[in-house]
């Protein structure tokens, strides 16, 4: 069975985490995404480590978003190359960026240039602000939109002020907003046979994601602050407590849950504490609770308390490592991480975040090295070897 975007053919401007991101879901679902790089490479290519990965231009985490995809090299600064680039949109549904808004127009390929040579084109734009509004020309990278969406002023502890989620967040959440919007424009233009332009900024992106948090703020007042681990609902069995070899999550809810809770760790007699007697208690009692309840946690491990607690339906996890999680059956039963050949060995990627009944996202074709594909895919354009090699004798490839 073919995978939903089969067929569509995607021209991938992008550069460093957001944009390659987006193409990528595309790409695991079928979608012929042809990378343009500078004749440099992504920056995102070489990274710091100094391994052999790295060496190659196949840097761990470039390669994490880039597989399914082909690599071709042009110097958008030469003329030949913008002809290329036009032959590419002429027969494509896709184009994606992520320059500063101005640079694509200033290059002869924006968004009004290119829907003029092809009306059903859909052309995605990420930018840190969007394409209009007074910070539009602004750069921007996830720490600052992390900053400025209000994701930080909500992370971390009190104590220790404002803090940073553990990856780039705001990258991923925007490259994941620029994917669902290219597919909702894609499934559009079957009603109306037109393309258009999807705006992708990374500060609304992440709004989104903070649904919650804006609109509580908006309808009643309320100004969310850091919180440590504890759940948004603020009951305190929902957080983080120290076991007797690590760290074990509560996610303590619903009162019939509470009284599992109680009665498993051996402290029934809470129950009774007028302190505890219902959540608005509980949360105005939650330091004293939370001391109940890890001081009994402190009698065993975390994967025995995680075992008990599943066997009384108090829903609770072991905070877990990367390598750990990597080794769970589960990830491995439902093929979440997927292995591909290269010419050094296999490597094994993260494919998508869902399964479909049919066309499943997966990785089939190994991340490439810079401009593996530049013969190829200008060999698809109608360019012989003798146009070919002239083009790499003049550096535009």
């Amino acid at each position: 069975m073919s995978k939903p975007f089969a067929g569509v053919r995607v021209v991938d401007f992008t550069r460093v985490l957001a944009g390659p991101y987006a193409a990528y879901q595309i790409a695991l679902l079928g979608a012929d995404v042809v990378k343009i790089e500078s004749r440099e490479g992504d920056d995102m290519r070489f990274g710091a480590r100094g391994d052999d990965w790295e060496r190659r231009g196949l840097a761990a985490p470039w390669m994490a978003v880039n597989a399914n995809k082909r690599s071709l090299t042009l110097d958008l600064k030469k003329p030949e190359a913008i002809a290329i680039v036009r032959q590419l949109v002429e027969r494509a549904d896709v184009v994606i960026e992520n320059f500063r808004p101005g640079v694509m127009d200033k290059l002869g390929i924006g968004y009004q240039a290119l829907s003029e040579l092809n009306p059903r084109l859909i052309y995605c734009a990420v930018s840190g602000f969007g394409q209009t509004g007074p910070e539009s020309g602004r750069a921007a990278f996830d720490g600052m939109i992390q900053a400025m969406s209000g994701l930080m002023s909500i992370t971390g502890h009190p104590e220790n002020g404002p803090t940073r989620v553990g990856f780039a967040g705001c990258d991923v959440m925007s490259g994941f907003t620029a994917a669902f919007g290219i597919a909702s424009a894609l499934y559009q233009r079957t009603h109306t046979g037109r393309g258009q332009l999807v705006d992708v900024a990374m500060i609304e992106a992440t709004m989104g994601f903070l649904a919650q948090q804006v609109s509580e703020h908006l309808v009643t007042g309320c100004v969310h602050g850091q919180s440590g681990n504890l759940s948004v609902t603020r009951k305190p069995t929902g957080n983080l407590f120290r076991t007797r070899d690590g760290w074990l999550v509560l996610a303590v809810m619903t009162e019939p849950q509470f009284q599992r809770l109680m009665r498993e760790i051996g402290r029934p007699e809470a129950l009774a504490d007028p302190r505890f007697k219902d959540w608005p208690t509980r949360i105005a009692n939650g330091p004293a609770l939370h001391a109940i309840v890890e001081e009994a946690l402190g009698t065993a491990t975390a994967a025995e308390w995680a075992e008990r607690f599943a066997g009384v339906d108090a829903p609770s996890a072991q905070v877990l490592s990367i390598p750990e999680v990597v080794k769970l059956e589960q990830i491995g039963t439902r093929d979440a991480l997927q292995e591909i050949a290269t010419e050094w060995g296999p490597v094994r990627l993260m494919g998508s975040g869902f399964r479909l009944g049919h066309g499943s996202g997966s990785v089939d074709r190994a991340p490439p090295v810079l401009g593996q594909h530049n013969d190829e895919i200008l060999g698809e354009l109608g360019y012989d070897a003798a146009s070919i090699e002239q083009l790499r004798g003049a550096a535009v490839i």
